[in-house]
């Protein structure tokens, strides 16, 4: 594995996902994310080329650094955003989108946290101005980012959270929020019962009809924000039909009735932020306030499970089918688990998970994806 010159500001993070590569003692990790199947199905906007390496985050040890790189050594822990390239052999970054890894965090939990945490940070406090008194309602809420959200409104005095999770996930996540609806339940008249004029801030990773009835929650000089549309990933490939019927459902918004509501709509995307729009510094600024929460242990990556490099299919079916709590983490010193005879999967027609598989969780642990 050959190392070509790297410019000057661009820091080289070594991520050894085989064996053939430069040796490395340490264990490193990277997160998988539902944008990762999303970016499998072809379901984005401008979907890179193929051949393609995968991974928006990864966790490792710095191996070279460009001339003008200050703050970093070789045989640093870091944690890292890469656009695309972090299930690769080596991850080449920009400096401005590495981070030092705390002492007492480990690099799976490294490789838990950027994209979660910063997502959740961003949309609650610098879209959304949560505040001390106010109301969340998050859909997804066993989800890596849904845990974030419940974390860092724990941090402010009386935030209450209303989230929305499949019934299988409800033990395990029951103390992270105050309020926990199923998710194929009518959520909004649940809401309504328990506040009836509804909450202030909407975080909706779902689109579809669930923006109307996320817009028709929000109290006055709320702001509801859209951050994904996994409505739209169904079956196992991409589907013209639920992208269609998923923009179908949304709700056209009318400014004037935004206007006469005092509503605000808004949409956030933490890849485009860094990559596109270059906000890395706005980015390093909040990871340096996530940092210091987490040192204070005010907030804690949730890890659903590890993977080995082999097993990249069935973690993606693990997340197909919404069965995570928490974030899946590729681990390189991780050894395949071998398959037994009862791992299997139902699944809806809609490829989600049935309504059957509450306390079964376990046994969504290795399920065949990619044929």
């Amino acid at each position: 594995c050959n190392l070509m010159s790297l410019p000057n500001s661009w820091g080289l993070c070594h991520i050894r996902l085989s064996a053939h590569c430069l040796p490395i003692t340490k264990p490193v990790c990277t997160g998988l994310n539902f944008i990762d199947l999303m970016v499998r199905q072809g379901n984005i906007d401008n979907p890179p080329k193929t051949p393609l390496v995968p991974g928006f985050e990864c966790s490792g040890i710095i191996e070279a650094l460009g001339d003008s790189v200050k703050g970093f050594e070789i045989g640093d822990r870091v944690m890292a955003f890469v656009n695309y390239n972090a299930w690769a052999e080596v991850v080449c970054t920009p400096v401005e989108f590495v981070y030092k890894i705390p002492d007492d965090m480990s690099f799976s939990e490294a490789a838990a946290f950027p994209m979660n945490f910063v997502t959740a940070y961003m949309m609650l406090f610098e879209v959304a101005n949560l505040r001390e008194g106010m109301s969340v309602l998050v859909h997804s809420a066993g989800g890596g980012v849904g845990q974030a959200v419940a974390q860092l409104c724990s941090t402010i005095p009386n935030v209450t959270v209303f989230g929305t999770a499949s019934s299988f996930k409800h033990e395990a996540i029951k103390d992270s929020v105050t309020h926990l609806f199923d998710r194929n339940a009518d959520y909004v008249q649940e809401v309504k019962r328990i506040s009836t004029e509804g909450v202030d801030i909407v975080l909706d990773c779902l689109c579809g009809e669930n923006t109307g009835k996320g817009l028709s929650l929000l109290k006055p000089l709320g702001t509801y924000i859209l951050y994904g549309s996994s409505n739209m990933v169904t079956g196992e490939t991409k589907s013209f039909f639920s992208f269609a019927k998923s923009w179908w459902q949304v709700e056209k918004v009318n400014p004037i009735k935004l206007y006469e509501e005092n509503k605000v709509i808004a949409g956030f995307s933490l890849l485009n932020l860094l990559f596109k729009q270059n906000r890395g510094g706005l980015i390093k600024s909040v990871m340096d306030k996530l940092i210091n929460l987490y040192n204070n242990k005010k907030i804690k990556p949730v890890v659903d499970s590890l993977w080995a490099l082999e097993e990249v299919k069935e973690a993606m079916q693990r997340i197909h089918d919404r069965g995570n709590i928490g974030k899946l983490i590729l681990d390189v010193e991780k050894a395949p688990t071998p398959l037994m005879a009862n791992d299997s999967t139902e699944t809806s027609e809609a490829g989600e998970e049935e309504e059957d598989h509450e306390g079964d969780n376990e046994n969504k642990e290795r399920m065949p994806f990619i044929q």
